[in-house]
């Protein structure tokens, strides 16, 4: 089975960088349809209702239909930090020049595109986000992208010893703590998913906890860990008797899902990792039984709600090989990890190499996604090769 999933790796890299570097790194996105011109120069933008439909219309369609309307393919900030981090896994694992140079190359752009004018370094997507409760255009910095553009950073420090990309990861702790909007009291707060909004959003919150955690760890600074710990207890005082979190608080983010549940337990087990608090692993131990076991079925597929199996998606596999690393727990369940990698390899994975984004119950959406699919699954690819 390893050489399964070695085969995979293998196909997935092949494609991708057989591509010209100048275009390698760019792709469209699920939720990339209001770039098109057509709603953007038209009457059309101007409502809400009408960007939510148009933007969850290229969002479920298996057709991809962007060039038609104008999208272009675009680099994506989170993109180029899950493929950072999966090449630095490969050269610690086994150094050569060609996995430098991708190192070099993806830290450069991702510098490239911090977004300047905020306290600290910070990322965003690059499209205009119409969510239900509010609307973020494009430049609008995010605390998902910003986590993982800062992780990525301090992986290629630790590589290339280049110092802009540890200053620029320790400032966006900057970042976190003056411009995103806190939710709560002094004695326990969350973090807003951007500086526009007030939501709270649970595994949004706990990036933004890590993000603290590593500038604590690089400075010693103890007033980032009493912001850390502040964030940190107060979604797990959000954390059910069953172990499981909502997706956020409002009455529309009531639902408990595979992916976000899996950040939620990386954030926490960093956090601990880089705090030494181990306060949090009751909780972490709590929340990883219902993880294990409410998201995966015995023949390989991983579920998307405790309550619902589909839409299968890959984003679940690649964090199920995430979280067991974060949480130590790989060895304890290598079985159901080849299962779920079996299971999205062969049904997940085009002839070419390209991972599809969904499967539904009638149809499989197999657009290959730039940062939903094929950024994940190489870093969680590169994150098994490390370990078998």
């Amino acid at each position: 089975m390893s050489d399964a999933i070695l085969r995979s790796f293998n196909q997935l890299k092949t494609q991708l960088e057989s591509q010209p570097l100048e275009i390698r790194f760019k792709g469209y996105d699920p939720f990339d349809g209001l770039n098109s011109p057509v709603i953007r120069r038209s009457f059309l933008n101007s409502s809400r209702l009408i960007k939510l439909a148009w933007l969850q219309l290229f969002k479920r369609s298996p057709f991809n239909c962007r060039k038609l309307v104008g999208i272009p393919k675009r680099l994506n900030a989170q993109a180029l930090a899950l493929f950072l981090i999966g090449y630095c896994k490969l050269y610690l694992k086994a150094a050569n020049d060609e996995y430098l140079a991708s190192i070099h190359w993806l830290a450069e752009a991702l510098r490239d595109e911090c977004i300047p004018g905020y306290s600290g370094a910070c990322w965003g997507y690059p499209f205009d986000w119409q969510a239900r409760s509010f609307y973020l255009p494009e430049g609008t910095p995010l605390i998902i992208p910003t986590a993982y553009a800062t992780e990525a950073l301090y992986a290629a420090h630790k590589i290339t010893n280049n110092n802009e990309d540890l200053d620029m990861a320790i400032s966006a702790s900057e970042f976190v703590r003056h411009d995103l909007n806190r939710i709560g009291t002094d004695s326990g707060f969350t973090f807003s998913y951007s500086p526009l909004d007030h939501s709270v959003v649970y595994n949004a919150s706990l990036m933004g906890t890590k993000i603290l955690a590593q500038a604590y760890h690089a400075t010693n600074e103890h007033a980032l860990l009493h912001e850390a710990s502040q964030s940190v207890y107060q979604v797990i005082r959000r954390q059910r008797e069953d172990g499981s979190w909502t997706y956020g608080e409002a009455d529309h983010h009531q639902w408990i899902d595979n992916f976000h549940t899996g950040y939620n337990l990386q954030c926490l087990s960093d956090y601990q990792q880089l705090t030494k608090d181990d306060s949090v692993q009751e909780h972490i131990e709590e929340g990883f039984v219902y993880y294990l076991g409410h998201f995966f079925h015995q023949d390989g597929r991983p579920k998307y709600f405790d309550d619902k199996t589909y839409p299968i998606d890959v984003n679940n596999t690649a964090q199920l090989v995430l979280t067991l690393d974060a949480l130590n727990k790989w060895n304890d369940n290598k079985e159901l990890l080849y299962r779920i990698l079996d299971y999205t390899i062969n049904q997940m994975q085009s002839g070419q190499g390209w991972f599809y984004y969904q499967r539904n119950k009638f149809y499989t959406n197999k657009i290959p996604y730039l940062r939903w699919t094929q950024a994940w699954m190489f870093n969680a690819l590169a994150t098994f090769l490390t370990h078998e």
